[in-house]
């Protein structure tokens, strides 16, 4: 999600319209700020099966859980992935369970933690829905050595 200290006008709701439907800033404020889309991602070849590890990209801040070069990460990770309302369709398998933008792409309701639910940015974490405090930085593990950083359930 984009930080920017501009207050801009969202519709009520927004998130029960269709996702293509939306206006830039709805769709980047569907973001929960969990953190969890930054968490490098394993692939089995021969199931295609996604796993989640703790090692973030490195423009993860492990703290606010955004990204610090946001409009610029692609030029610093070209392997960053844009989401769009174009390019869900694509891309939903590799997102976290509880990422809004996968629920709301499978016709699913939003948790009661996030922040467009509750009104307060910070519930996702007290929630413990984000990967505040306890990821690693991508350059301070091998990459031989993710699979020893497998998250079992995200």
């Amino acid at each position: 999600m984009k930080s920017s200290n501009a207050r801009v006008a969202l519709r009520p709701g927004f998130w029960n319209r269709p996702l293509d439907t939306l206006t830039a800033s709805e769709w980047e404020a569907l973001c929960d700020g969990c953190g969890k889309c930054c968490l490098n991602k394993l692939e089995d070849v021969d199931t295609g099966e996604i796993y989640f590890t703790r090692i973030s990209c490195r423009l993860l801040d492990d703290h606010s859980c955004r990204c610090t070069q946001y409009e610029n990460r692609k030029t610093f990770v070209p392997e960053c992935v844009v989401l769009t309302p174009k390019t869900i369709d694509k891309v939903a398998y590799w997102l976290p369970s509880t990422c809004a933008y996968k629920l709301l792409h499978e016709g699913k309701p939003l948790f009661d933690w996030h922040p467009l639910i509750s009104g307060d940015p910070e519930s996702v974490h007290r929630a413990d829905e984000s990967v505040r405090g306890w990821t690693l930085p991508e350059f301070e593990v091998a990459e031989e050595d993710w699979e020893d950083h497998i998250i079992e359930d995200l």
